[in-house]
């Protein structure tokens, strides 16, 4: 089974990062104020990242990873993401 490592960005603007085996359930888990105690209070909630890792073990170890970046790097991070290959 797969895992991803997700970050959420808040309506807020603060980013939340998470671990699940089917990112678009539990974005809906998040939006419907049962996910992380962090995110209730803070929508819309949109997933800004996704990283597909393999297994649950490396998800989490991934999600450890992204948690101890900085919002500058997570930021960074978000961007290669969004930009289409090649346009770094």
């Amino acid at each position: 089974m797969s895992y991803w490592v997700y970050i959420l960005q808040c309506g807020d603007g603060t980013l939340y990062t998470g671990t699940a085996a089917d990112v678009d359930k539990r974005l809906k888990v998040h939006q419907s104020g049962r996910g992380a105690k962090y995110t209730r209070g803070r929508g819309p909630l949109t997933v800004v990242y996704r990283e597909d890792c393999g297994d649950k073990s490396a998800a989490l170890k991934r999600e450890y990873a992204v948690k101890q970046l900085t919002r500058a790097e997570k930021l960074s991070l978000i961007a290669g993401h969004l930009s289409p290959p090649g346009q770094l």
